[in-house]
């Protein structure tokens, strides 16, 4: 770390590169930094430079001034701290260690590199539409990899305030649900707490258990019944409750129920392909233009 008396130092620099930030932050057209000589240099410690626009991208514009000299302060100083063990680590760590450590970076930058331009070259090359017949083809050769993890249940419901006051009329109406009994319930639903009229979607039990509290995990068996209605209540108000169908732990899933799932997959296996093809594409390439070949050693 900096002493106090080193810190001083970089205060009147401070000031001109706080001035010099402005510039960065504020132009987007002017190339100041294709020379090394045009930069700033705000620290250094042994043969490396910390420069004004290494540290620009972290300064947020809102900042004060006095904001933006201490993150700077504090910046170079962290910058310093970190350059100085890495030199100490260079000098002591064991020959081994280093080799090993330097390995590891350069796969690691290896991968990164690789990794980020065969994702670019996916996403521009491959389809991401499915056909319903292509989904339909994976749920059917692999059902049992649909298997539920947990109930499900295609249901609609209503939650009243207590001092609702037409209340039968609305479980009588949520029971029939026919076109016109959906209109009336559409009609007043702004006095309702919450509402699902989509029976025809599959909710999770724990999303059940979210939206109609008294429901819980315990007492599932006595309410989630394919074509049960009841009615429940609360500290908060009276729920409404009709269920349509349900679906048990390691039961086949819907499709329906499962087709964003169907789509990924199918996604990820067309990625898969397409990188494949890709990268036997790029290694035949280089052979041809002799970039790349694998030499033999025979003995004789």
């Amino acid at each position: 770390m900096f002493t106090k008396e080193d810190q001083g130092k970089f205060i009147h620099l401070l000031g001109y590169a706080l001035v010099f930030l402005g510039v960065i932050l504020g132009t987007s057209c002017t190339d100041l930094f294709k020379k090394r000589t045009e930069r700033l240099a705000l620290a250094r410690v042994g043969d490396r430079y910390l420069f004004a626009d290494d540290v620009a991208p972290f300064l947020s514009k809102g900042l004060s001034k006095g904001d933006s000299a201490s993150f700077v302060s504090n910046y170079i100083n962290n910058w310093a701290t970190d350059q100085l063990l890495l030199q100490k680590a260079k000098i002591n760590l064991p020959e081994n260690k280093l080799r090993e450590f330097d390995n590891l970076v350069e796969n690691y930058k290896t991968d990164l590199y690789t990794r980020a331009y065969k994702e670019a070259l996916v996403a521009k090359g491959i389809d991401s539409l499915f056909t319903e017949n292509d989904i339909q083809e994976v749920y059917e050769k692999e059902k049992e990899n649909f298997k539920l993890k947990e109930r499900i249940a295609r249901l609609r419901f209503i939650a009243l305030p207590k001092q609702f006051l037409n209340k039968d009329e609305v479980i009588e109406r949520l029971q029939r649900f026919e076109v016109a009994d959906k209109a009336y319930l559409d009609s007043i639903g702004v006095q309702f707490r919450k509402l699902n009229f989509n029976d025809s979607i599959w909710v999770r039990s724990t999303r059940i258990y979210q939206e109609i509290p008294p429901i819980t995990f315990e007492d599932r068996d006595r309410y989630l019944k394919k074509s049960q209605f009841f009615e429940l209540e609360d500290s908060l108000g009276v729920y409404l409750v009709k269920i349509e169908e349900v679906k048990e732990l390691n039961d086949i899933a819907p499709l329906s129920f499962v087709k964003p799932t169907i789509k990924q997959v199918l996604l990820n296996r067309r990625r898969l392909n397409h990188l494949r093809k890709l990268e036997t594409e790029i290694k035949d390439e280089a052979i041809k233009d002799k970039e790349f070949e694998i030499f033999t050693n025979e003995e004789e």
